[in-house]
């Protein structure tokens, strides 16, 4: 018998410039040696500077990508990004009830970085409901944190609550809160009902950093595939994002993406 093939499942949307959403996970499944898949759930145009478009796939569309992907491939982890609509959000739902992964990382995609919409006002009570609870790890930043809590982020103290809160009032299972917003070095939060940990990260001085909650979600989802606990599996990616960011890439007129690659020996011809 040959090697196992890890297989990580992204759900999420498409980022034309290719630095988030579904094209930053594949290249981040890639870099730790898993098999990509996707479920698509819109289309953006998009680049360095900004979001021109959103068009959404239908949900129909939707279910028959992951009923393809589920029903053959079968996926040893899963990540969810951006879902935009309340019927992405729905079918999405579904699709968790329907194939229950065993792996599920949540990453609460609600803006991009040049403050375009990316999880409708109208659908966030319904994300609350149809895909927090089966998550197996929820991945916010503290403006997401305080969208889905209604509370104020302020320092240390208030991301440790907002973790407890998140577990007990909203059924998530784990939670890694960032902590990249606050003016301190960054510190992230993990939660997993028992024991809060803090782990401390590097901030580094670079424009260059679209697509740093994508890859970070989808670097836990690939780690989690491979195997590994639901800790380790966070310390890994939290390692491998630091190194993408440190060597991203100077392309386009704003924020640059990640080198998803910087860990990677390629040898070409």
């Amino acid at each position: 018998m040959g090697k196992k093939i890890y297989v990580a499942l992204s759900i999420a949307g498409s980022d034309s410039g290719g630095g988030a959403g579904i094209q930053a996970d594949l290249k981040t499944f890639f870099a730790h040696g898993v098999f990509g898949t996707t479920v698509i759930t819109a289309l953006t145009a998009q680049n360095t500077v900004g979001v021109y478009g959103i068009e959404v796939v239908s949900p129909e569309m939707i279910y028959l990508q992951a009923k393809a992907v589920f029903s053959d491939l079968h996926p040893d982890a899963v990540k969810i990004g951006m879902l935009y609509h309340p019927k992405t959000v729905e079918v999405v739902g579904k699709i968790l009830r329907k194939f229950k992964p065993r792996w599920v990382v949540v990453d609460p995609v609600m803006t991009a970085k040049d403050g375009a919409e990316l999880l409708s006002k109208d659908a966030l009570e319904l994300y609350k409901e149809e895909i927090i609870p089966f998550c197996s790890i929820l991945t916010p930043n503290i403006p997401e944190a305080e969208a889905l809590t209604q509370k104020k982020i302020s320092d240390l103290e208030d991301m440790k609550k907002s973790a407890v809160y998140m577990f007990e009032k909203l059924k998530a299972k784990a939670i890694l809160l960032k902590g990249g917003h606050l003016k301190a070095d960054p510190i992230d939060v993990f939660f997993d009902g028992e024991k809060i940990l803090t782990l401390p990260g590097k901030r580094i001085i670079t424009k260059n950093t679209h697509g740093t909650g994508c890859t970070l979600s989808a670097a836990i989802t690939a780690n989690l595939a491979l195997g590994y606990d639901l800790l380790t599996a966070v310390k890994r990616a939290k390692h491998y994002l630091e190194g993408a960011i440190a060597q991203g890439l100077n392309l386009g007129k704003g924020a640059g993406p990640l080198n998803h690659f910087w860990n990677v020996t390629i040898n070409l011809p």
